[in-house]
């Protein structure tokens, strides 16, 4: 009976949580972007790391960007690839030259070789903004013109932008969309709610300057990935009125999903081993109050086979977690303007899959670009 009732007001947290979620969605209204003269230059930073596969269609979105060629530059950071990368980059170069992109070598000085990939182009940029994205994405047209606009308007020290998955159609990709929708529910109501919980380093901008003020990634350099949530706390922390998020779906950045299910595995686990790094303890007790919902689940689900409790609890419980996670979820597919599918999969799979990661990423490092990294 007791465990029942730590259950049950577990849940009942979840609930509040996901309400407080949901209506901070709504508070973050949709940008309209104004046609406006041109008044930001950007440096777009993008780290690689053996991405052969994925550059042709990132150099030819670049390509498309609608913005003037003398406003922008893009710097494009060589972890140690392995494969034809900078290859593919500097003939792109060779028959592209109405802008400009370099190809720079990192520097290594810390464990996080990305954080390294983007502080080497920072110190190395020639613009006021920064705007980082990833090598296996596809950026928008009108993305630099709709931030150009929101800077404008707003005066922000930072810029997180939406990101989306490129559509597939198998299991494993219904399950990282509905994931994904999860997560740009909880970042979006979190902005809304003034607590700024995530963003992604593959749709952020900033000032150079305000890089600076806060230090960069000092302080935080020793975890290997955090790139993007842990600059989010100290720009917070330093401008709290001057982060915001761009809620337009013009500004999406689409990249591709995990392409099995060890890949997955072993991004989940990366992002599970920076939470120890959090200095926003909100975000530790979002995360604290998830998981244990998704332990809830499992347990009642165990306690119903097993004859140790009634099924109806877990019913009850499951069928409140799944309403009410589909409330959040909804509203983000209609904003990224796709389809849920695969909800009641990805349902009975996600508290199997969320406190199977927490668990492994207790026990042992994880596998990023070919590389090992401790926890």
């Amino acid at each position: 009976m007791i465990l029942l009732i730590i259950i049950s007001i577990i849940i009942l947290l979840y609930v509040v949580l996901l309400l407080w979620l949901i209506v901070g969605f709504d508070r973050v209204r949709s940008f309209q972007a104004e046609a406006v003269a041109v008044n930001t230059h950007f440096s777009i930073i993008i780290p690689f790391r053996n991405e052969a596969a994925h550059l042709p269609r990132l150099l030819e979105s670049l390509r498309q960007i609608d913005y003037p060629p003398s406003a922008f530059e893009v710097l494009m950071v060589d972890d140690a690839s392995e494969d034809d990368s900078t290859h593919i980059i500097n003939t792109f170069q060779q028959e592209n030259n109405d802008f400009s992109i370099t190809v720079h070598q990192n520097i290594r000085t810390s464990q996080s070789p990305k954080k390294d990939a983007i502080n080497t182009a920072v110190h190395k940029s020639s613009c006021e903004w920064i705007v980082t994205t990833d090598a296996d994405c596809i950026v928008p047209a009108k993305w630099l013109r709709i931030l150009d606009s929101f800077i404008q308007q707003r005066q922000p020290a930072m810029v997180a932008g939406p990101i989306s998955y490129i559509e597939h159609h198998g299991l494993l990709d219904q399950f990282q969309q509905l994931d994904l929708f999860s997560l740009i529910g909880t970042t979006i109501g979190s902005f809304g709610n003034k607590k700024n919980l995530f963003c992604s380093g593959a749709n952020l901008a900033y000032k150079k300057e305000a890089f600076f003020e806060v230090n960069g990634y000092v302080g935080n350099d020793t975890i290997a990935s955090g790139d993007d949530v842990f600059l989010l706390e100290k720009m917070t922390a330093q401008f709290p009125d001057q982060v915001h998020y761009l809620k337009n779906y013009e500004a999406i950045v689409k990249t591709s999903t995990e392409p099995s299910w060890n890949a997955l595995l072993q991004q989940r686990k990366r992002w599970a081993a920076k939470a120890s790094g959090y200095q926003n303890g909100i975000t530790k007790i979002v995360g604290l109050v998830v998981l244990s919902a998704n332990l809830s689940i499992l347990i009642l689900l165990f306690g119903s086979l097993f004859r140790a409790s009634d099924p109806k609890w877990f019913l009850f419980g499951f069928l409140l977690k799944f309403n009410i996670d589909l409330l959040l979820i909804h509203k983000s597919s209609r904003f990224l303007r796709q389809h849920v599918k695969g909800y009641l999969f990805g349902s009975l799979l996600y508290p199997f899959f969320s406190v199977g990661i927490a668990l492994q990423s207790l026990i042992g490092g994880y596998q990023w670009k070919g590389r090992n990294f401790k926890r």
